[in-house]
């Protein structure tokens, strides 16, 4: 880790850049929203705040290599919990603490007089324990798996908490911090529905995941994931021949869902991603189960193919039992996984902060996005949220060549914080933009 450190400080050196060139924000801003972001940013103490992100951007990666060093496979988080609750207390958040569910939580209370942010970074990735996250340098970039989506989002919300209390910032409203469990894979949102589901007053959420500052996701692609088990008699497949098959059975199950349409807009799709079943290739399967995934960004329309590949297996099921005169061929529908569809209104000032405070630190931002993160959550409970980005150039996201370069990467935190102090309001500086009636 040493040789890694000063890999990155010199990595670091020539990226200084001069104060950011103001660009125009990607979705008009409001007169008064943008009255109270020039207000925080013009504040002796959070200009302050924001040159000390830069600098400690170098202990900020370093950091996030610590972190993904940990393995923190979907339900197998506990480890990097620790390790980042201990980061929380040792940065000022004594009251931090593990809830039921295994996220990392803590309080930063404001004046009592204003809205509560949560904001949230994942501790899980889709990588199984016996994946080794070592972090290599290889020609400027830094390989591991995970090291990006999304220990980028957890290193950055350390230096956030870290110039709050450097600095001494006072809000008037609450901060939650967290790091969640359950983002990915069969974690099915389950942190950030049990945040949700047991703190009480929270009136706006960004989620912090990933690298790249190039978009704000104001939209929650839902899904629905299912295990399609099949279940029949089994037996010898010369001795029993006559009985039906619950990999046949299968067969057909998915053979007609290849073949059913969905539509463009709202996009819609589906995959069969897994299949299972048999015992040996000279038995009659008793048993058989395939995964399958369907998302769409239309609740109605999720639901619609929903119940069309339902019927696809149903018939399926009766068109083997047909063929061997039989009914003992059944198939059971097993509900994995649950993301709500949502999204949240350009007009929303959770939205118009995030692209004021980027036009402000001079960062291009291709678009308002649609995708599948924490932030579906509240999206669907009403609640304003968006999920943003960590900072940084990477890609690989998924895989093992994952990869990470500290390229202008304290523009990431810098944003993380301007939000913050604007949504929330500062003590004497600004008045909170968020609302809290939700």
């Amino acid at each position: 880790m040493k040789n890694l450190v000063l890999g990155l400080t010199l990595l670091l050196q020539p990226l200084v850049a001069a104060s950011a060139q103001e660009l125009e924000p990607l979705v008009p801003v409001d007169e008064p929203i943008s009255r109270q972001l020039q207000a925080v940013l013009a504040n002796p103490t959070i200009q302050a705040a924001l040159q000390r992100i830069q600098e400690r951007e170098p202990l900020t990666v370093e950091e996030q290599l610590q972190i993904t060093e940990i393995p923190a496979p979907p339900f197998q988080e506990e480890r990097r919990a620790a390790d980042y609750l201990q980061r929380f207390q040792e940065l000022g958040l004594s009251d931090a603490y593990i809830d039921d569910e295994g996220n990392v939580v803590a309080f930063r209370r404001g004046s009592g007089e204003g809205p509560t942010l949560l904001i949230a970074a994942h501790l899980d990735t889709v990588f199984p324990d016996s994946v080794d996250t070592t972090v290599e340098l290889r020609d400027g970039r830094y390989y591991a798996p995970g090291i990006g989506d999304d220990t980028r989002g957890l290193a950055a919300l350390l230096s956030v908490i870290d110039v709050l209390n450097q600095y001494e910032i006072e809000t008037v409203g609450d901060i939650i911090f967290s790091g969640n469990v359950g983002e990915e894979g069969r974690g099915d949102l389950r942190g950030i529905k049990a945040l949700f589901r047991d703190l009480e007053g929270v009136d706006g959420f960004i989620s912090v995941d990933g690298v790249r500052l190039s978009r704000i996701t104001a939209g929650g692609t839902g899904s629905r994931r299912f295990e399609f088990i099949f279940s029949g008699p089994g037996g010898h497949s010369f001795g029993a021949f006559g009985l039906p098959s619950a990999i046949h059975a299968m067969g057909r199950a998915i053979a007609y869902i290849a073949e059913l349409q969905t539509p463009q807009f709202p996009k819609t799709t589906f995959t069969v991603g897994t299949v299972s079943g048999g015992t040996s290739v000279n038995s009659i399967a008793a048993d058989a189960t395939f995964a399958i995934d369907m998302r769409s960004n239309n609740s109605e329309s999720l639901a619609i193919f929903e119940q069309q590949a339902k019927q696809a297996a149903l018939t399926a099921v009766m068109e083997e039992n047909s063929r061997w005169d039989s009914d003992a061929i059944s198939v059971e529908f097993k509900l994995i996984g649950d993301r709500p569809v949502g999204s949240t209104s350009v007009d929303s000032p959770i939205v118009q902060v995030a692209a004021g405070a980027y036009a402000k630190l001079g960062v291009t931002i291709d678009g308002i996005t649609i995708s599948s993160t924490d932030s579906n959550v509240p999206m669907a409970l009403g609640i304003p949220a968006i999920t943003i980005s960590g900072g940084g150039e990477g890609g690989g996201a998924h895989s093992p060549a994952e990869w990470f370069e500290p390229v202008d990467s304290w523009l990431g935190p810098q944003a993380v914080l301007l939000n913050i102090l604007t949504l929330v309001g500062v003590q004497g500086v600004s008045e909170p933009v968020l609302s809290n009636d939700y």
